[in-house]
């Protein structure tokens, strides 16, 4: 499930990648499999493990176009162990509102970015995570959760005044919004109610199968709903 768009950002064989906050490593993988030379950076060293086994899982499959590359790095987007300039594509998805110190973050996704490259930031939308955080103080007061919420021009606003041009904006994955408000309304933790099972299996199989009626739907329906906001900018030369 991706959120931002891989060919707007132009990745390609031999692009400067880096997925900061990358989790499980969802776009990591997607920047690999166009033969980019990927740095997958996170907090978790668990998570980590995990991308650098199935990084090393999809070369041994042929996965991965000549030139391309993958590697992790355990670290804090606060301060960064790379040169300025190091990345001709730096991606930081659904993490700043997890930053108490996001202004300081941010200067550090501009830093690293190569003049003439991208920068996509995704946070979850204003509407849908205000409906969650009024359901649920569990979804969002705990350690590591979400401590903000942004509006998309909040966000642009401070990533202009680092540096860099604004050039796009989009807002993903509608379906997924009713998720959460359902969870939030019942409980966080309750995976197993039947309401919260049964959405997930729609979800599921939306993903796996991508039938046109909601591929058709979602796409209508993530300008009102979308449960993230993808903006995109690139560093002046």
């Amino acid at each position: 499930m991706l959120t931002v768009d891989f060919d707007r950002l132009r990745v390609g064989r031999g692009t400067r990648f880096i997925d900061v906050g990358a989790g499980g490593g969802r776009h990591s993988f997607e920047a690999l499999r166009r033969g980019a030379d990927v740095t997958a950076f996170d907090l978790d060293e668990v998570e980590l493990k995990g991308v650098a086994d199935m990084f090393a899982a999809m070369k041994l499959e042929g996965e991965v176009p000549p030139g391309g590359d993958g590697r992790v790095e355990v670290g804090t987007i606060l301060d960064m162990p790379y040169e300025d300039g190091s990345f001709d594509v730096v991606l930081a998805s659904e993490i700043l509102e997890h930053v108490p110190e996001d202004v300081r973050a941010i200067r550090e996704l501009v830093r690293i970015l190569a003049p003439g490259g991208m920068l996509a930031v995704t946070v979850p939308r204003w509407l849908p995570e205000r409906i969650c955080w009024a359901l649920s103080d569990e979804y969002h007061a705990n350690e590591g959760g979400h401590i903000r919420i942004y509006t998309a021009d909040e966000l642009q606003d401070k990533v202009e005044l680092a540096g860099l041009t604004f050039l796009h904006k989009h807002h993903a994955h509608a379906l997924h919004s009713p998720y959460w408000w359902i969870k939030c309304a019942v409980g966080v933790e309750k995976d197993q109610h039947p309401a919260v099972k049964a959405y997930h299996q729609l979800l599921v199989w939306d993903m796996m199968s991508k039938p046109v009626v909601t591929q058709l739907a979602e796409k209508a329906l993530n300008p009102l709903v979308g449960k993230s906001v993808a903006l995109y900018f690139t560093k002046p030369w």
